[in-house]
């Protein structure tokens, strides 16, 4: 134990001599907003005691004061207090282009939200994809923001790596290439026509940036390794990893790997084929789309199958639905079980729009909406889900139990091969195939159901 001390002393004293050589450039003089630009809405920028000061206005979109700099690898750190009843930000590495949305302000943003949902810290893709590291992903940080007071913030954007801290406890730690290189940015956010929200305030100070030798002065990760040497590693912020149909350093390195490369068919065949659909299904741009039918059960190009079967595992699926569409998800599938007409059989995460598919009103209590297993367990009407945004699914089986997920929200669970799921099961439609459910292993299925449907990001995790 002396010795694991020891040499943690030593290595911290190194990183702080490190960090005591490390050379910053302030962003903001205190006096004035010289080396800033507007761009947006119309909301106030004052200097103020040595504080840079946005004042919400009514009737404006979202105002930003920008840098005239762009910066591509930096760390960034700056103070930050914000009333209650704003939302605000700070732009990183964003664009203002003529051939984007007429120059609207777009790119990552990290995250002030001085609200009860707390996710101060997460990231947001301003203008373009939305949430890429909300702050479920990591709820521990949700406690990192002090309202009605100063809070600290430092962002490392060091390659495809972002990470983010706030009062000096991390919160997003995201892989992504959208955009390597642009402006800085403090956000005023629209408060609409509310006019009890206008004048309120957000304000900067301390703004300060490194720029050279950035990797040298990275924060250490974060936790102690297991290999007792008193190093450090980053599994303590769960990661996400934003470039499409890859596998991070961080995911191979547990256990993560692609069902789908986002550029062939490889490993996947149709479910009543030995080999893939001539029709009905098509890759483009890293996207896996089952196209439009004529709205009936695999009559289009069919089912699609794993080559390989699966036992215990984790499955992560983007996902994005047509108005109206159906699909769905299955696993432990036995393609030689139904050689018939209609989709091959296996236990089903199911893909519908509730609102406008007419199967939301069938079955039992719901068991066929979105997330459900299908026809057999509901999931919750109320989940996170957006129409017009890649969802995730997320199928977790260790052994007989099962988990469905959906955005980071568990929406039920199971037992099955037991007196209980037998019973379920024997009220269903699948009552009439022999042990469903209870296979040891089988096939992971993407349903073609006549509607357009696009997947992406198709990962396995075995357990």
């Amino acid at each position: 134990m002396y010795w694991k001390t020891l040499f943690f002393i030593l290595h911290f004293s190194l990183f702080t001599s490190v960090l005591s050589a490390q050379s910053w450039t302030p962003l903001f003089n205190g006096k004035n907003l010289s080396g800033w630009t507007q761009r947006g809405g119309k909301a106030d920028y004052k200097v103020v005691d040595g504080t840079i000061v946005g004042y919400s206005k009514v009737n404006t979109e979202n105002s930003f004061l920008c840098t005239k700099q762009t910066y591509g690898d930096f760390i960034l750190e700056f103070e930050f207090r914000v009333d209650d009843a704003l939302n605000s930000g700070v732009q990183l590495r964003s664009e203002s282009r003529k051939d984007y949305q007429n120059g609207r302000v777009h790119g990552y943003q990290f995250e002030i939200d001085p609200s009860s949902r707390a996710w101060t810290g997460g990231i947001y893709d301003e203008a373009r994809r939305g949430w890429l590291y909300p702050l479920t992903k990591n709820p521990a940080a949700q406690s990192a923001f002090k309202n009605n007071q100063w809070n600290s913030a430092r962002i490392e954007a060091i390659g495809n790596s972002i990470r983010t801290w706030v009062n000096c406890i991390p919160c997003a730690d995201l892989i992504d290439n959208k955009t390597t290189i642009g402006f800085i940015a403090l956000q005023v956010h629209t408060i609409g026509n509310d006019a009890s929200k206008a004048g309120k305030t957000i304000a900067w100070r301390n703004i300060r940036i490194c720029t050279n030798d950035v990797a040298r002065y990275a924060t250490p990760d974060a936790t102690p390794s297991s290999s007792g040497h008193g190093a450090f590693h980053a599994e303590v912020v769960p990661q996400v990893n934003a470039i499409d149909n890859t596998v991070s350093a961080r995911e191979q390195s547990q256990g993560w790997k692609l069902l789908w490369d986002g550029k062939t068919t490889k490993g996947w065949r149709g479910a009543k084929l030995d080999h893939f659909p001539e029709k009905g299904w098509i890759v483009e741009d890293g996207i896996l789309k089952v196209l439009k039918g004529n709205g009936g059960e695999s009559t289009n190009g069919g089912d699609i199958v794993t080559t390989s079967t699966y036992r215990n595992f984790m499955l992560s699926v983007d996902f994005k639905i047509t108005k109206g569409a159906n699909s769905g998800i299955k696993y432990f599938v036995d393609p030689e079980m139904n050689k018939g007409a209609g989709s091959a059989i296996g236990c089903e995460f199911q893909i519908l729009d509730d609102e406008r598919h007419p199967d939301a009103k069938l079955g039992v209590k719901g068991n066929r909406k979105l997330g459900s297993l299908y026809d057999l367990i509901p999931a919750p009407d109320q989940k996170p889900f957006n129409i017009n945004e890649f969802n995730t699914a997320l199928i977790i089986v260790r052994g007989r139990h099962v988990e469905h997920w959906l955005n980071g929200t568990k929406l039920l669970e199971y037992n099955r091969d037991d007196q209980e799921w037998n019973a379920l099961v024997a009220y269903s439609k699948y009552r009439d195939w022999p042990n469903f459910g209870n296979a040891s292993e089988g096939h992971i299925l993407l349903q073609d159901h006549g509607d357009e449907v696009w997947f992406k990001n198709i990962k396995i995790k075995e357990l």
